[in-house]
């Protein structure tokens, strides 16, 4: 019994030794000497490769190049660790875009047959697509979408030959997708609420009896092409036309967008390459004079949050590639209150940034090794043909610099820390569902979502229990003792989402974890309490309303969000909540939507909206325009007699939005068609720049019949009017219509 009791304080007295910190080299580069016009020369993978900086600590590999890939747009990974490689092979041939269009694309797949690292082996998995966007790996079967096809179909390679000879339509939508290729959905990502999301239109799908079931949403997703999830499924997108590197990771879009104010440092949008070039849409309005290097974000895509577990102190980031700048931004991801804010951890500098000028990197991932995969076109053009047309100032950049000379090329790389090495190659496609739980605790990611998925997907209620035991105590002494390396919070986030996409949670099991320690727990909870709130169940609104008082801003938001389904019911719980955290911004948004007595015509507004490219705009416009114009101008925008005209019809609403915005910026005086109101209109120069493209989208796009108004413009003419004090008056108006010619993009 002594030998026992002696034991046992010893194991207590090792338990509660801490492990000292490792730390690991992460220190940036000196910067070269830029060249501000450099010689176009396609260089030979090695050779390109040498010309990438980063920080001093981490090491880049290549992993694959042409011949056996090309035009790389989009990687993924099925279970075995065999990558998935969409290729837009007729992507910009010419400046012209010529045969853009036409099904000579392709999914590449590939193999590191011998664990070095190198894919060596490969195959045309599909054959004949037409600019492939989506893949998404579910077991041995892939998920591909297309452009200008709605339809999403499976594909699964039935003998072994590594090419698809399986193609299954899952989701019938006959209508075809006629926007720009830039604007239609991309980037399906199964999420850890196992929805499968995408990055524009207002859907998400449900994987369910081999079929994709549809589901609306409220407003549109707000990215571009781009799309990835932290570790508790908060969803990341990019909006490249609006230069926007990361947003809509405030809130679930299920819920709606929620922006708020300073979520990124001052710096942020600064972005820093090493290289200068003056390809950039926006004209030299978008390039640095004295070095012709990119001053702000205007082509970022394939946006990854890092969750490997080869890079220490990444863990968490948000990787943004940025093509024309040539460039990878690394943004820190903080959570002040609740409220997610990003930052640059270098000064002036870029994670990743190469002095070739063919080096464009378009996508990144974490790859079941732990390492971060970036996917590089390695190419001349990479603007849509929209904006390379005859007599387009990116036509005689082109034409100029034979941009056009360089394509059907492409590398694959992969980043992770020198003082580690990379994992190996996983094999879980033939595991059990019993087999696959132990992975919902992998220090990586990629292994964590893989099993939740592959358990869902195998729909094998065995588990059920085993996953219950872990969402109920995973923590025992013991357990914890020998493996305090594992995040047990997360892992039961984890078993607790596997149980809901196996239809398998409990109400009580759902209870008991509302009340976990871990608040990542608390949240997904809630959020999967919803399904009980739906049919009005007693005693989990009974649940939700006891969690008012919660100390974490994330659950209290959660909380908000999941009481919209119940808002008779919640209404003074969310008060208690508002009331409690004064100082709170998150808070503070989120009930103010609960609490508006607006909130059905917001609803209203959103429905109408979904489908639109700007419609979250009208309907956050809709909240400036009520509580600042609408006193002068009316609820119904037409006018209120000497106060202020009517903006329904108004010839300066309905034609060029710089005149609006000029407006806005000044404020207006004198006489308005011939009438004389009480005093001038008053300047909005207070309100952000995307406040006010979203008041005037409201103003243009549902009081009127006019188009969006987008925050690239309002700045435009902030910038170009930035001394100007005076009011304007209409004949000012009318004799200097648009932006001076000085200022317009050259």
């Amino acid at each position: 019994m002594k030998h026992l009791l002696l034991i046992f304080l010893v194991l207590i007295l090792f338990s509660s030794c801490q492990k000292e910190e490792k730390i690991y080299k992460d220190e940036i580069y000196q910067k070269p000497d830029i060249d501000p016009t450099p010689e176009l020369v396609a260089l030979s993978p090695e050779e390109s490769l040498s010309k990438i900086h980063l920080p001093d600590g981490f090491k880049i590999e290549l992993v694959a190049n042409e011949p056996m890939v090309s035009e790389p747009i989009a990687l993924a990974w099925d279970g075995n660790g065999r990558m998935y490689v969409a290729q837009m092979n007729t992507y910009m041939q010419d400046a012209d875009a010529t045969d853009e269009n036409e099904p000579w694309s392709r999914v590449m797949l590939l193999d590191d047959t011998d664990g070095d690292g190198v894919m060596d082996k490969s195959s045309v998995f599909i054959d004949s697509l037409v600019l492939p966007r989506i893949i998404l790996p579910l077991d041995d079967r892939v998920i591909v979408g297309v452009t200008y096809d709605r339809n999403i179909y499976s594909y699964r390679d039935t003998d072994n030959d590594g090419v698809a000879d399986e193609k299954i339509l899952i989701l019938e939508d006959p209508d075809r997708d006629n926007r720009n290729l830039e604007h239609q959905d991309a980037n399906m990502v199964w999420g850890i609420d196992n929805w499968l999301y995408v990055s524009n239109d207002p859907f998400r799908y449900r994987f369910e009896d081999d079929r994709l079931i549809r589901d609306t949403l409220p407003e549109p997703m707000p990215g571009q092409y781009g799309l990835t999830q932290d570790e508790v499924g908060r969803l990341y997108f990019s909006r490249a036309g609006g230069e926007i590197p990361a947003l809509g990771f405030q809130q679930n879009p299920s819920y709606g967008q929620l922006t708020l104010k300073d979520h990124w440092d001052e710096s942020f949008m600064e972005p820093w390459p090493i290289v200068g070039n003056i390809d950039v849409q926006g004209g030299l309005n978008r390039v640095r004079e004295a070095d012709n290097t990119l001053n702000t974000f205007t082509a970022v895509s394939g946006q990854e949050v890092y969750l490997g577990d080869k890079m220490p102190g990444a863990y968490g980031d948000l990787f943004i590639p940025e093509p024309v700048g040539r460039l990878i931004r690394r943004a820190k991801v903080k959570h002040v209150d609740g409220k997610i804010i990003l930052e640059n951890p270098y000064e002036k500098a870029e994670f990743i940034a190469s002095t070739d000028p063919l080096f464009r990197p378009v996508f990144t991932s974490t790859g079941p090794d732990g390492s971060l995969y970036i996917a590089d076109m390695y190419r001349g053009i990479i603007q849509e043909g929209n904006w390379t047309g005859k007599g387009s100032y990116l036509r005689d950049v082109v034409d100029e610099y034979g941009y056009d000379k360089f394509f059907q090329r492409g590398r694959i790389y992969r980043v992770y820390h020198e003082e580690m090495t990379p994992g190996p190659k996983p094999q879980l496609l033939d595991k059990s569902a019993g087999e696959l739980i132990q992975y919902l605790s992998h220090p990586n990611g990629w292994w964590r979502m893989n099993a939740q998925k592959l358990i869902i997907l195998k729909k094998d209620l065995s588990v059920v229990n085993e996953l219950e035991s872990i969402v109920k105590d995973n923590e025992g002494f013991f357990r914890k003792l020998f493996n305090d390396d594992i995040d047990y919070g997360l892992e039961r986030v984890h078993a607790l989402w596997t149980l809901e996409g196996l239809h398998a949670e409990s109400k009580e099991l759902v209870k008991i974890a509302m009340k976990d320690a871990d608040p990542r727990v608390r949240a997904a909870a809630v959020r999967i309490s919803e399904r009980y709130l739906k049919v009005n169940d007693p005693e989990m609104i009974a649940a939700l309303i006891s969690m008012e008082s919660d100390k974490d801003a994330e659950v209290l938001q959660q909380v908000v969000l999941s009481s919209r389904i119940q808002t008779e019911a919640t209404n003074e719980m969310v008060t208690h909540i508002q009331t409690n955290n004064p100082n709170n911004e998150l808070l503070a948004a989120t009930t103010a939507e609960n609490l508006n007595p607006s909130f059905s015509e917001i609803q209203m507004l959103k429905d109408k909206y979904k489908m639109m490219n700007g419609g979250s705009q009208i309907v956050a416009g809709y909240v400036i325009f009520k509580d600042f114009c609408s006193a002068c101008h009316g609820p119904d925008g037409k006018g209120i007699d000497q106060l202020a005209p009517s903006l329904v019809g108004s010839p300066r609403v309905t034609g060029d939005p710089v005149t609006t915005i000029k407006i806005l910026m000044n404020g207006l005086t004198g006489p308005v068609d011939g009438k004389e109101y009480n005093g001038p209109m008053a300047p909005a120069a207070q309100y952000d720049d995307t406040e006010i493209a979203n008041v005037l989208s409201y103003i243009r796009g549902h009081l009127n019949d006019g188009g969006t108004v987008w925050r690239v413009t309002v700045g435009y003419v902030r910038d170009a009017y930035k001394d100007r004090k005076e009011y304007w008056t209409l004949k000012e108006l009318e004799e200097n219509p648009g932006l001076p010619a000085d200022k317009k993009s050259k």
